[in-house]
């Protein structure tokens, strides 16, 4: 009888244990974000240069962007939003809604993150006035406030910027209707400057 008691609270414990690993190796949302480093760089702060910078994104523009991607990936029906990429399409699916949540507001959490960009200080200084005029209504204070859910554009890889909007254009990605009235009243030079000014920001 003492050794089936002993048996028993060894199985228990060992139910215990197994259940208190499970929880402790679940990964963190650190953990999780820090699988972004290789492209975005540690802590959402990309080298470049076709790779967005996500340190201080919005919360609600990191999901809206995985569920976009995800969507492409599994083609998008009734009327979703969907994204394309190079291989963000295929990594976004990988993650659970409540993971890409928890990413979200790690990444959320930090400082917003302006690269030192190479640009051109003449189509910058051109861009100024061309913001001023048709995009700080919705990208605020220079493209920097996350919390305008527009995302990030101050400070952002030039290539990168330049890939986004090439997408807009060519129409694989939707683009507001606030922002095709402003784009397409633009030159091609003058839409190649107000991308030279976001890269200029810091």
């Amino acid at each position: 009888m003492g050794c089936n008691k002993k048996a028993l609270a060894a199985l228990i414990g060992s139910v215990f244990m197994a259940g208190a690993f499970q929880v402790q190796a679940s990964p963190s949302a650190k953990m999780m974000a820090d699988t972004c480093a290789g492209c975005h760089g540690t802590n959402g702060q990309s080298v470049g240069p076709a790779s967005p910078n996500l340190a201080g994104i919005s919360k609600a523009y990191f999901i809206d962007s995985m569920a976009a991607f995800k969507n492409l990936e599994k083609g998008a029906e009734h009327g979703e939003d969907a994204r394309p990429a190079t291989i963000m399409n295929r990594i976004a699916k990988g993650y659970s809604d409540d993971q890409i949540e928890a990413m979200a507001g790690y990444f959320a959490s930090l400082p917003v993150y302006k690269a030192d960009v190479p640009h051109d200080a003449a189509k910058a200084k051109m861009g100024a006035d061309i913001y001023d005029d048709g995009c700080a209504k919705c990208h605020d204070e220079s493209g920097s406030l996350p919390d305008d859910d527009a995302g990030i554009l101050a400070g952002q890889w030039l290539p990168w910027l330049q890939y986004s909007m090439a997408d807009f254009q060519a129409g694989h990605r939707e683009m507001p209707k606030k922002m095709r009235k402003q784009v397409e009243k633009l030159s091609d030079a003058e839409i190649e400057a107000v991308l030279h000014y976001f890269a200029s920001q810091k």
